[in-house]
């Protein structure tokens, strides 16, 4: 660990602890992140609330995971390694069944929480009605360099009841999450998909259970080369399953249907299958034939892929300009 990248210790004195004092289980799923790790572990030994138990499930990583978690002397750090690797879903939910906490964080090899993280999370909850299962924070979003916060301003409802704005898209990211371990006795864990684990378990949860959405951003969740977000098949497997699995809820919105074939009509001509993207942007125009946007990238891509690509690239560099 460099100094560089080694953040400023909280003093023990400065640690705080809330009303009820609950346990929280933060799970930290890794593979082959050692790089990265520390800066992760260490965020979350600077947390001001310090009531808290990190469970690391190591993936089968073979680079030197173990020994960077175990240069950090802490009694609240408990490490698992998976025999052979079983993917994020997996060593998330065995980290779920190993917590002893009454709520569930999660951190991610590659992000870091800002120290005060923690305590305003369950300082929600120490306030909160029965039915509050999920409070999250806003987050920075770090890819080369530039930053994002999430979620936009254009998601109109971040709290209360959100399942039919979930329906649409995510706005909730795991490592801002902290959870009720109960929500998981009422709806299950992560499913094993490749992509878009918390959307679905939020869409789950969301169907019993409030969400509090803290609008400091106090996570930087940093974007790596590598990351699954980047590689799209995952993505259009994954929303597939979205689709397919609420279906019926999202059907009874014309609009959000009709966002959901795009998005895989964009993921699909973007590695290059434009026959496959036509078929959904036919069905996206279907359900909402008067999205003039969505006219001009159907009509696009019955032209080939050169066309396609050049309107594609037009309609990125104006929504840079616009933002």
């Amino acid at each position: 660990m460099t100094n560089r990248e080694k953040p400023k210790l909280i003093p023990e004195k400065m640690r705080l602890r809330t009303k009820l004092d609950s346990l929280v289980s933060i799970v930290i799923p890794t593979y082959n992140r050692a790089r990265l790790l520390s800066r992760a572990i260490q965020s979350v030994l600077n947390q001001t609330y310090s009531n808290f138990e990190l469970i690391i499930v190591d993936d089968c990583s073979n680079d030197c995971t173990e020994s960077v978690v175990k240069g950090f002397h802490d009694d609240r750090i408990r490490y698992i390694r998976h025999e052979k690797n079983q993917g994020a879903a997996t060593a998330r939910n065995n980290g779920i069944m190993a917590a002893k906490g009454e709520y569930i964080a999660f951190q991610d090899s590659d992000d870091e929480w800002l120290p005060t993280k923690l305590e305003k999370q369950v300082n929600a909850f120490n306030s909160a009605p029965s039915d509050r299962g999920v409070v999250y924070t806003s987050f920075w979003l770090i890819d080369n360099g530039k930053k994002t916060l999430v979620p936009s301003s254009h998601v109109k409802q971040t709290e209360g009841k959100i399942s039919d704005e979930l329906l649409e898209t995510n706005f909730v990211s795991t490592p801002t999450a902290v959870v009720r371990k109960e929500c998981f006795e009422k709806v299950g864990m992560f499913a094993n998909i490749p992509r878009f684990q918390d959307w679905e378990l939020w869409l789950r949860i969301s169907k019993y259970y409030s969400f509090k959405h803290i609008r400091e951003p106090l996570v930087n969740s940093h974007r790596q080369p590598d990351s699954i977000s980047r590689k799209i098949d995952a993505l259009v497997l994954a929303r597939k399953y979205i689709l397919s699995r609420y279906f019926d809820a999202i059907s009874e919105k014309p609009k959000i249907l009709s966002k959901h074939y795009s998005d895989i009509g964009i993921f699909l001509c973007s590695k290059g299958d434009i026959k496959a993207g036509r078929k959904y942007f036919f069905k996206a125009v279907s359900a909402n034939p008067f999205n003039a946007k969505l006219l001009l990238r159907t009509i696009a891509a019955i032209f080939g892929s050169t066309t396609y690509n050049k309107y594609d690239k037009f309609y990125y560099i104006l929504r840079e300009h616009a933002t």
